[in-house]
């Protein structure tokens, strides 16, 4: 079973290593349920995130490079923005490259002494020096040379960071494919501490299936549904940003650091406005016919040449569109584009960049922070100039005050004051649905304080349309249940778009179609997904996480959801029913 290849390599050393180990791809599938249990191993109690003991660790699944929107890649590592569990996912080439090298997990291991980039070549790694690299502001620049510089033919990723990766902000990213990324949670930061500017993997070995009839009949179906579905066409034409416009009607959209929940011309930055007359041209991921990748044309003059433009391809989600739009006050397609350009270039999370600036734009406003703290940047609601200035100084961190920024706005809050407004979960910043209780109830209890955990907006958002309010117990169930099946879709490294077409059903097919344990039940799959959830808050547990005391931000509860005011008391009880059920 190739999957169950494992790739260890020691950066201190200079050393790598394979070891194989089909037990733990048989009961735990691949993806994050083999990678949560490499970092239980991997990763000793209490670890510095940034330290040579924190390991980062990459996984795929048995559906990867065989069916369509198995294009994910889990990426597993201590978080260094919350001390606890990093779990982040990709798209791109970054799952099929993995897998045609021949492995179907990588562990990485120490630090280097001086900056350096692996170059994974199916069974052999190159430890290439990257002094050359190593201070180059530009994750995209990065991506470039590289390509040059590494020749040799292959299926082929290459993973690297940015100026904020090598300042180990708290919340950098890496960019995978220029487009996409392992985005949430600090990854960047971890590939900075070890002096890791980039990973190219690259792979030539076909992948074989044990039925090749039933596997051609399944993905056939398969493919089909992709892409006659409603929901996959959405995804293809406008994309996730089609959330902009009915949030905002539904009053849920999270903007001025959820000072408000609609904003005034949000219109402007919705996807059926940026489609209409931005959208450049559509990309899609490894084995996918859906293609929901959305980047927009930036033209800007040359200052010198006023005849002369810049051309910049700028991808766009709904997540960077509320955080760095709605958050921020900012409706300006041209300012959003070239804040969105900034972060991109700089490698940075988007989604927490932007909460982090859209605390301290309230601060600012309050006079917690002054212009002392702020270096003279008069933070203003809707000014993509003034917060472009404030992103490179993030990065840079020339005060305390931005490097405290650079630390999330959960630390730069208990530093500064503001709590009350830090809109954080577990240390996380706040995904952009303030729909109800559900969608709070997932940034709490979820594994990552994720949106994508168990999608508890999708919940309030059929609640406000049929008018039904869910007790907590309800809403935990749900969330429970939701986030269970999700460790399997992580599990088979399936894009979570997909989920409506890999249903329980699909999902055992395709499984038993590459020849996975031919006894295997739907039943059975429930469990491994229960298991693999409670492994996940079993590390979570053993770094200190304590859903008791976890921060519940007053600002949510101070402000009306589409489903009413939120209380303490309930969300406090749909936290302890959630948690009970793990036990």
């Amino acid at each position: 079973m190739e999957l169950s290849r494992i790739l260890y390599v020691d950066l201190s050393r200079r050393s790598f290593h394979v070891e194989n180990k089909p037990e733990l791809f048989e009961k735990y599938v691949g993806g994050t349920g083999v990678a949560i249990r490499l970092l239980l191993d991997e990763c000793p109690r209490n670890a510095d995130p940034l330290g040579p003991e924190n390991p980062i660790i990459f996984a795929v699944g048995p559906l990867t490079g065989l069916f369509p929107m198995a294009s994910k890649t889990v990426a597993i590592f201590k978080s260094p923005l919350t001390g606890n569990l990093g779990e982040s996912h990709a798209g791109g080439r970054t799952a099929s490259a993995i897998r045609m090298a021949g492995y179907g997990a990588i562990v990485i291991r120490g630090v280097s002494e001086t900056p350096v980039y692996l170059a994974i070549y199916g069974g052999k790694v190159y430890f290439r020096d990257a002094s050359g690299l190593w201070g180059v502001e530009s994750s995209y620049t990065v991506g470039r040379v590289i390509r040059e510089l590494e020749k040799e033919a292959g299926f082929r990723t290459i993973m690297r960071i940015g100026s904020a990766g090598e300042k180990m902000v708290s919340y950098a990213s890496v960019v995978v494919e220029t487009y996409r990324h392992f985005g949430r949670l600090g990854l960047g930061a971890v590939f900075g501490s070890k002096k890791l500017k980039a990973i190219l993997v690259s792979g030539k070995k076909s992948i074989k299936v044990k039925d090749p009839g039933s596997y051609r009949k399944l993905y056939d179906e398969i493919f089909k549904l992709a892409v006659e579905s409603p929901l996959m066409r959405k995804y293809h034409d406008i994309g996730t940003s089609s959330n902009i416009l009915p949030l905002n009607a539904l009053k849920a959209l999270p903007s001025l650091n959820l000072k408000q929940t609609s904003l005034s011309n949000a219109e402007n930055i919705s996807g059926e406005n940026l489609a209409e007359k931005y959208l450049g041209r559509r990309v899609a991921c490894s084995h996918c016919p859906v293609a929901c990748i959305h980047l927009a044309t930036l033209r800007e003059p040359y200052e010198d040449e006023p005849y002369f433009y810049k051309t910049t391809m700028v991808p766009y989600d709904y997540e960077p569109l509320y955080a760095l739009g709605s958050m921020l006050g900012i409706t300006d397609p041209n300012g959003w584009l070239r804040l969105m350009d900034e972060v991109e270039v700089q490698g940075l999370d988007a989604m927490s960049t932007g909460v982090v600036l859209a605390w301290a734009t309230e601060a600012y406003e309050r006079g917690i922070i002054t212009d002392k703290e702020t270096m003279n940047i008069k933070l203003k609601w809707g000014d993509s100039n003034t917060y472009i200035g404030a992103v490179r100084r993030i990065v840079s961190q020339p005060n305390d005050f931005y490097s405290a920024l650079a630390k999330g706005v959960e630390y730069a809050a208990s530093k500064y004051g503001g709590l009350d407004f830090a809109l954080s979960f577990g240390k996380n910043e706040m995904p952009g649905y303030h729909t109800g209780p559900a969608a709070h109830l997932t940034f709490l209890t979820g594994a990552r304080h994720s949106h994508l955990d168990s999608a508890g907006y999708s919940v309030d958002e059929d609640d406000a349309r049929t008018g039904r309010r869910r007790l907590p117990s309800e809403i935990a169930d749900n969330l429970f249940k939701e986030e269970s099946w999700r460790q399997i879709l992580s599990s088979l490294a399936i894009c979570f778009f997909a989920r409506g077409i890999y249903t329980p059903d699909i999902a055992l097919k395709s499984l038993k179609t590459v020849g996975f344990n031919p006894d295997i039940t739907e039943e059975d799959l429930k469990k491994i997904g229960i298991e693999i959830l409670r492994s996940k808050h079993l590390f979570k547990a053993r770094e200190g996480f304590n859903p008791n005391t976890i921060r519940i931000p007053r600002r949510i509860l101070e402000i009306e959801t589409p489903l009413g005011s939120l209380t303490e008391d309930l969300v406090k009880e749909g936290v302890d029913i959630f948690f009970k059920l793990l036990e």
